[in-house]
Protein backbone atom coordinates (compact mmCIF):
# COMPACT_ATOMS: atom_id res chain seq x y z
CA UNK A 1 0.00 0.00 0.00
CA UNK A 2 1.53 3.37 -0.99
CA UNK A 3 2.18 6.01 1.66
CA UNK A 4 0.49 9.35 1.42
CA UNK A 5 2.73 12.42 1.06
CA UNK A 6 1.08 13.93 4.13
CA UNK A 7 1.97 10.88 6.25
CA UNK A 8 5.61 11.12 5.21
CA UNK A 9 5.66 14.83 5.96
CA UNK A 10 4.20 14.30 9.44
CA UNK A 11 6.69 11.51 10.17
CA UNK A 12 9.68 13.58 9.03
CA UNK A 13 8.42 16.61 10.96
CA UNK A 14 8.21 14.52 14.12
CA UNK A 15 11.75 13.28 13.61
CA UNK A 16 13.04 16.82 13.14
CA UNK A 17 11.23 18.00 16.28
CA UNK A 18 12.59 15.06 18.28
CA UNK A 19 16.11 15.81 17.04
CA UNK A 20 15.80 19.50 17.93
CA UNK A 21 14.49 18.61 21.39
CA UNK A 22 17.45 16.29 21.93
CA UNK A 23 19.93 18.99 20.90
CA UNK A 24 18.24 21.52 23.17
CA UNK A 25 18.27 19.12 26.10
CA UNK A 26 21.92 18.22 25.66
CA UNK A 27 22.99 21.87 25.48
CA UNK A 28 21.00 22.56 28.66
CA UNK A 29 22.75 19.71 30.43
CA UNK A 30 26.15 21.01 29.30
CA UNK A 31 25.27 24.49 30.56
CA UNK A 32 24.13 23.11 33.92
CA UNK A 33 27.37 21.12 34.25
CA UNK A 34 29.36 24.24 33.43
CA UNK A 35 27.46 26.17 36.11
CA UNK A 36 28.02 23.35 38.60
CA UNK A 37 31.73 23.28 37.77
CA UNK A 38 32.06 27.01 38.38
CA UNK A 39 30.04 26.89 41.60
CA UNK A 40 31.98 23.88 42.84
CA UNK A 41 35.29 25.65 42.12
CA UNK A 42 34.10 28.77 43.98
CA UNK A 43 33.11 26.66 46.99
CA UNK A 44 36.49 24.95 46.87
CA UNK A 45 38.33 28.27 46.92
CA UNK A 46 36.32 29.44 49.94
CA UNK A 47 36.79 26.15 51.75
CA UNK A 48 40.55 26.20 51.08
CA UNK A 49 40.74 29.64 52.59
CA UNK A 50 38.37 29.40 55.56
CA UNK A 51 37.76 25.74 56.49
CA UNK A 52 40.30 23.37 57.92
CA UNK A 53 42.64 22.79 60.77
CA UNK A 54 46.15 23.62 61.80
CA UNK A 55 48.87 21.39 60.48
CA UNK A 56 52.01 20.35 62.30
CA UNK A 57 53.81 23.43 61.03
CA UNK A 58 51.12 25.76 62.41
CA UNK A 59 49.71 26.70 59.01
CA UNK A 60 46.00 26.44 58.51
CA UNK A 61 44.87 24.32 55.59
CA UNK A 62 41.90 22.31 54.41
CA UNK A 63 41.37 18.88 55.97
CA UNK A 64 41.54 15.72 53.89
CA UNK A 65 37.75 15.50 53.46
CA UNK A 66 37.64 19.04 52.10
CA UNK A 67 40.52 18.26 49.76
CA UNK A 68 38.61 15.16 48.64
CA UNK A 69 35.52 17.25 47.88
CA UNK A 70 37.63 19.71 45.88
CA UNK A 71 39.07 16.75 43.97
CA UNK A 72 35.52 15.51 43.34
CA UNK A 73 34.73 18.91 41.80
CA UNK A 74 37.78 18.69 39.55
CA UNK A 75 36.80 15.18 38.46
CA UNK A 76 33.25 16.16 37.49
CA UNK A 77 31.53 14.73 40.57
CA UNK A 78 29.85 18.06 41.21
CA UNK A 79 26.86 16.88 43.26
CA UNK A 80 29.09 15.07 45.74
CA UNK A 81 31.65 17.88 46.00
CA UNK A 82 29.06 20.65 46.25
CA UNK A 83 27.07 18.89 48.98
CA UNK A 84 30.12 18.40 51.19
CA UNK A 85 31.63 21.85 50.61
CA UNK A 86 28.33 23.64 51.23
CA UNK A 87 27.89 21.80 54.52
CA UNK A 88 31.43 22.53 55.68
CA UNK A 89 31.16 26.21 54.78
CA UNK A 90 27.75 26.61 56.41
CA UNK A 91 29.00 24.82 59.56
CA UNK A 92 31.85 27.35 59.66
CA UNK A 93 29.31 30.21 59.27
CA UNK A 94 30.70 31.19 55.86
CA UNK A 95 28.25 32.76 53.43
CA UNK A 96 27.92 30.66 50.29
CA UNK A 97 28.63 32.32 46.92
CA UNK A 98 25.71 32.90 44.56
CA UNK A 99 24.83 29.94 42.40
Amino acid sequence: MPRSPLGSFVMSSQLVLAFLALISLSSGVALAQSDDATYCANLGRLASKFVGGSGGDGNKGPDLNTLGAITDCRNGKYAKGIAYLEKRLLDAHITLPPR
